[in-house]
């Protein structure tokens, strides 16, 4: 991932750290001309995310520096692995040090976390989505991981998916009429997913033609009897309630697609850190 986007992203980091006073404790203690090499260790079993993020918020710190990236996103790493190194002035290695840990931890641990869903769905047919609920400012970056984990990701915003929620359902009264007049104004090409939560509202959303029914926190049981109504009438998606533990049995019920919104909040931050391996005085 890169780009004027991402660019943009990371600076404003760095400037959310630095303020308009700078890095006050290094600038006051380490001379002008000290120069060195670090490396970011991974303090604990991971799946690697954001490696080339880190790197852009050193090189935007400072152009000079010299980034070895020893691992790639996707790469699976185990505890106290270094997986970067970084050479030049002490000084900015020091100053993007946070910013540059912030992203690969963040991102490091939705990847792994993913990681553990896709497995857990091994030798199924049906796909891992996420869903709209990440940071504020960081969706690419948050989907992007999701990517790496091996998950797929659902809709990127509201622009680019029809998804009829519990919401716009009271407001128009029924599943029915919130179906007929999405159906009849989508754009070309899109799909209509309605979010149904009893097997009445399974009915109704497939009478009125809709391509795909999100079963919401639906029991095991009820998502089962949903998939024998729907049988190949609509694809089918369940979301609600969906943990490792009963990940495989929902996808054994016979759905397409699970979204789990804990994939991005409710992951765990991945710890790294940075330490110097060797200065160079002048």
């Amino acid at each position: 991932m890169n780009g004027p986007f991402l660019d943009e992203l990371i600076l404003r980091a760095l400037k959310e750290d630095l303020g308009e006073r700078g890095d006050l404790t290094t600038d006051l203690v380490l001379p002008e001309e000290i120069r060195g090499k670090a490396g970011i260790w991974v303090k604990e079993e991971a799946i690697l995310c954001g490696v080339g993020i880190a790197s852009r918020v050193l090189t935007l710190m400072d152009p000079s520096l010299y980034v070895i990236p020893l691992y790639t996103d996707g790469d699976m790493v185990s505890p106290q692995t270094l997986v970067m190194e970084i050479l030049g002035d002490l000084r900015s290695i020091f100053s993007a040090e946070r910013t540059a840990l912030n992203f690969l931890g963040r991102l490091s641990g939705i990847a792994t976390l993913v990681r553990k869903f896709v497995e857990a769905l091994e030798g199924t047919s049906v796909e891992l989505l996420d869903t709209r609920k990440t940071t504020p400012g960081l969706r690419k970056l948050e989907k992007y991981a999701v990517q790496v984990g091996g998950g797929k990701n659902h809709r990127m915003g509201l622009f680019d998916g029809i998804l009829i929620k519990d919401n716009h359902i009271r407001a128009v009264g029924s599943v029915s009429e919130a179906v007929r007049k999405a159906k009849a104004n989508a754009p070309h090409g899109l799909k209509v997913e309605a979010e149904v939560q009893t097997l009445k509202e399974v009915e109704e959303a497939l009478e009125a033609g809709a391509d795909i029914l999100l079963l919401d926190n639906m029991d095991l049981e009820t998502v089962r009897q949903a998939v024998q109504m729907i049988q190949d009438r609509a694809l089918v998606e369940v979301s609600g309630g969906i943990t490792l533990e009963n990940v495989r049995s929902y996808a054994e019920a016979g759905v397409d697609y699970i979204s789990v919104g804990a994939l991005t909040h409710q992951a765990r931050w991945i710890d790294f850190s940075l330490e110097v391996m060797e200065v160079w005085k002048p």
